[in-house]
């Protein structure tokens, strides 16, 4: 592109705390070249979150305003102002509101927008408000994209907006790296064998992720193979329900908890299996981080679970909710050794391919750079 100057983009997101919009946002800032994007942030929520300040920490301009209920005018003057102060030449907007608010806060600025849904409500559905609103926000946006082909159809099922104006762009992360000897200290202090096969997930314990299926397909897995362990990962609003359900269960002895973990790649790491039972995902973080480490998974086929694990190559898809076939699922590849080790390799490769940050980096980079250079809005969602 050229330009005498870098681009500025603006992200608007709810806020920097820990979760998959904020690490999408945190990949992207921090792994653009500076002479080509300078990125800075604005939160309609507070507090910022532990990133946002690691980010304003390494002189990341970051913004926060406290939105009230209902559409708050403040927060559009604001965005607006700074919108202006800062010359930003795009608004990327992360999720439904700050788009409101993105697109609200740029028209008639020249500013260029990017909407971004990083995913959905469950259950989702139809909004007769947003049939009259997203298609004019549509009309103000230059750019729409989803993190998977499931979050795209429903974007456009069930917020009106024209399908062929909606890009995938998958989340992307930078791998972990594995480190065989913490994880085997891990399990030493745990108390799990190092020949035991251990199961496990790291999610926020919450109904959404369905751990209550994924414990009674453990208790069936119990059953043929009674050395199995597992290790939840996580915590959240069902941390007490789960406990009871484990005890009533009698899997309370193999079923390990620690909690929320802030740096959780050993935890992972000393997985055999990655789980992920959710009634609904969109490209979920943690199951990436699986894969770089190779980890074989089981998931539900739900959202981008199936767009991110290959069936039956880099791990096995089962319908949602279905403890009898999750549990099969997971004694198959318990009981191969070969099946694992193969899925381990291509879980690794799958990777590099897809769904490193760098491949993500160069899709929304290359959006930036042609909204910039293909003017007026709305051209590219004819």
């Amino acid at each position: 592109m050229n330009s005498q100057r870098a681009l500025r983009v603006l992200h608007v997101t709810y806020d920097m705390r820990i979760g998959g919009t904020e690490q999408v946002i945190l990949n992207l800032v921090t792994g653009s070249d500076s002479n080509v994007f300078s990125h800075s942030i604005f939160c309609i929520e507070e507090p910022l979150g532990p990133w946002g300040e690691r980010l304003r920490s390494d002189g990341i301009t970051i913004s926060s305003v406290n939105r009230r209920d209902g559409l708050d005018l403040g927060v559009i003057k604001t965005l607006r102002k700074t919108l202006r102060e800062c010359k930003t030449d795009i608004v990327h907007c992360h999720q439904y509101t700050p788009w409101v608010y993105g697109a609200l806060a740029a028209l008639g600025t020249g500013v260029k927008v990017i909407f971004t849904e990083h995913g959905r409500f469950y259950p989702d559905a139809a909004s007769p408000k947003r049939r009259f609103i997203n298609p004019l926000l549509q009309k103000m946006t230059n750019q729409i994209t989803a993190i998977s082909q499931a979050t795209k159809q429903a974007l456009a099922k069930y917020e009106y907006v024209n399908e062929g104006a909606i890009e995938v762009v998958y989340n992307g992360i930078h791998g972990l790296e594995a480190d065989g000897k913490a994880a085997q200290a891990l399990r030493e202090k745990l108390g799990i064998p190092l020949d035991a096969p251990v199961l496990g997930s790291i999610a926020r314990l919450d109904p959404i992720k369905n751990h209550d299926m994924m414990l009674r397909a453990f208790r069936r897995i119990l059953d043929k193979q009674p050395n199995s362990w597992m290790l939840l990962v996580g915590d959240g609003e069902t941390r007490d329900a789960i406990n009871r359900l484990c005890a009533e269960l009698q899997i309370s002895e193999r079923v390990i908890m620690p909690g929320y973990v802030e740096r959780p790649a050993t935890w992972l790491d000393a997985m055999d299996i990655y789980l992920l039972s959710s009634f609904s995902e969109g490209t979920s973080m943690t199951l990436l981080e699986a894969l770089s480490l190779g980890k074989p998974c089981v998931v539900t086929n739900v959202g981008g679970n199936p767009e991110v694990i290959l069936d039956g190559k880099t791990g096995l898809v089962v319908a949602s909710n279905d403890e009898e076939a999750f549990s099969a699922a997971c004694l198959t590849l318990i009981n191969s050794t070969d099946k694992r080790q193969t899925m381990r390799e291509a879980a690794r490769q799958d990777f590099e391919a897809r769904f490193h940050a760098s491949i993500m980096q160069h899709g929304y980079s290359a959006f930036y750079e042609s909204i910039c250079l293909h003017g007026d809005i709305g051209q590219n969602l004819n």
